[in-house]
């Protein structure tokens, strides 16, 4: 096991007994089956980006924050375009790539988004106080925060609270690609 995968696991299991949890009630919290959590805190199991992000709210954390890597002394971080690990979703609807390094990952997120035709991201509220950025770089997108829509095409940017249901829909024949910033709330409002 690749000693990022074991930290990570290691760390759910800390996290999860440091708030007198048991696996069925971080099962409960998170959506993750309690046989998988089982197998991620013995090592048996790698948690894909998505699991890990659904484990880390559950404890009312980022996902930088459950990782909460120790940093290191390069300057430069990078995350490459082939790297399977930033993969975090990719469904027949979309397809999302972090491109931020989990390590930094505790106020602010970047992600990319490719939205097949017709594909629709649907986003729960986040934490309190969340906001996003979305900037098009490729296709037209129609957005909604709460009750409100608006649509973008190529070269437009939108910023818009993501402690509400929001959603990103491709409205374009083609493939639409946006780039996301969330950027958290005060780490007091994350506790859902």
């Amino acid at each position: 096991m690749a000693p990022l995968n074991q930290y990570v696991c290691e760390r759910v299991r800390s996290m999860r007994k440091l708030r007198g949890w048991t696996l069925d009630q971080l099962a409960s919290t998170s959506g993750v089956s309690r046989s998988m959590l089982s197998q991620i805190e013995r090592g048996a199991a790698n948690p894909t980006l998505g699991v890990a992000f659904r484990i880390a709210q559950a404890f009312g954390l980022s996902l930088g924050d459950l990782v909460n890597l120790p940093s290191n002394d390069s300057r430069i971080d990078v995350v490459r375009a082939d790297d399977a690990n930033s993969l975090f979703r990719d469904d027949s609807q979309c397809r999302i790539r972090t491109l931020s390094p989990l390590h930094l990952e505790k106020d602010v997120e970047f992600y990319e988004l490719t939205l097949k035709p017709a594909g629709v991201l649907e986003s729960a509220p986040h934490f309190r106080d969340t906001r996003e950025f979305l900037t098009v770089e490729k296709g037209q997108v129609r957005l909604t925060a709460g009750e409100e829509s608006r649509e973008l095409s190529r070269g437009d940017s939108a910023h818009y609270p993501a402690d509400v249901p929001h959603r990103i829909e491709n409205i374009g024949r083609g493939e639409a690609v946006v780039f996301l910033v969330d950027i958290y709330g005060r780490a007091e409002n994350r506790a859902r």
